[in-house]
């Protein structure tokens, strides 16, 4: 590994202590300064998910369905990138940018995903806290599928997830309701407000701005949706989760998946509730974003 990514690796083991300070200390400033409400029972769950996460699940259950597809993509490569400079450091970021949003995009798209990327979206407050709320079963579901191109042309998958681990770093500080605009790097960076936009479950504001730290991917392909000063986000899932439980938290969209599967009339229909979209039923009337709209 090259140094600079074993020195990055090390440091983002020492960011965890510090983003869950950063995200204590947003929630007692809230709570006794600006005299607002904070839902500190949320803030528990989340922090409830990232400790079993980080320290239990990843420890004890390595086990990754993506695992054999991106051994084969290292050992197939087409050439090895040698990263040993700005421009190979420089693709390195942006073709993982590019396959972060299309993971993203994916991920509200296609229930599989989803069911994973459902525990981010359902506080109901947007917080710090919120950030790190990521759910149990991403390496479960194959998300880390999504980088096998970038291993497959030549960058080593140390290189490529801590790139996407410190995308995700960058993506904690975007999780508040406190930070204004910001003027003309709205225009190339993934900002709060653009976060904002896609953690609210206003029907115009559903399913955009998809993009890690940059959003110029959302222009070019259409899915940036801007803050509107007139419409407040409204936080949580189309149908809020009420629940405080870290357990239902990561699982209920699995479960209510394996309902609907084991409901389903047809083998189509069991296709769909897994791989079609969120909310898709097989009379039209379930609430996918577009029918929301």
């Amino acid at each position: 590994m090259p140094p600079a990514f074993a020195a990055l690796t090390d440091a983002l083991v020492y960011s965890i202590p510090i983003v869950i300070a950063v995200a204590t200390l947003e929630g007692l400033v809230l709570t006794f300064v600006a005299r607002r409400p904070y839902d500190w029972r949320s803030y528990a769950a989340s922090l409830a998910d990232f400790l079993t996460r980080e320290f239990g699940v990843r420890r004890f259950l390595a086990f990754s369905l993506a695992v054999p597809a991106i051994g084969w993509a290292w050992q197939h490569r087409l050439t090895t990138v040698p990263l040993n400079g700005a421009l190979a450091f420089a693709l390195l970021f942006v073709g993982q940018e590019f396959c972060y949003y299309w993971f993203h995009r994916t991920s509200h798209r296609v229930r599989w995903f989803w069911a994973t990327h459902a525990v981010h979206h359902s506080p109901n407050e947007f917080t710090l806290a919120a950030a790190y709320r990521f759910g149990l079963t991403g390496a479960l579901s194959g998300t880390s599928l999504f980088y096998v191109p970038l291993i497959w042309l030549g960058f080593p998958p140390v290189a490529v997830f801590a790139t996407l681990s410190l995308n995700l770093l960058y993506q904690f500080w975007l999780h508040t309701d406190w930070i204004p605009k910001l003027g003309w790097l709205e225009y190339v960076l993934n900002t709060p407000s653009h976060h904002r936009v896609h953690h609210a479950s206003n029907p115009h504001y559903l399913d955009a701005n998809y993009g890690g730290v940059l959003i110029v991917f959302d222009r070019l392909f259409g899915t940036l949706v801007v803050e509107q000063n007139d419409m407040p986000c409204r936080y949580g899932l189309v149908k809020p989760l009420l629940t405080n439980n870290p357990f239902e938290i990561a699982f209920h969209e699995w479960l209510a998946m394996a309902r609907d599967v084991w409901q389903a009339k047809s083998w189509r229909h069991r296709l769909a509730f897994v791989f079609g979209p969120p909310g898709w039923r097989p009379d039209g009337d379930g609430l996918v974003a577009r029918a929301v709209r």
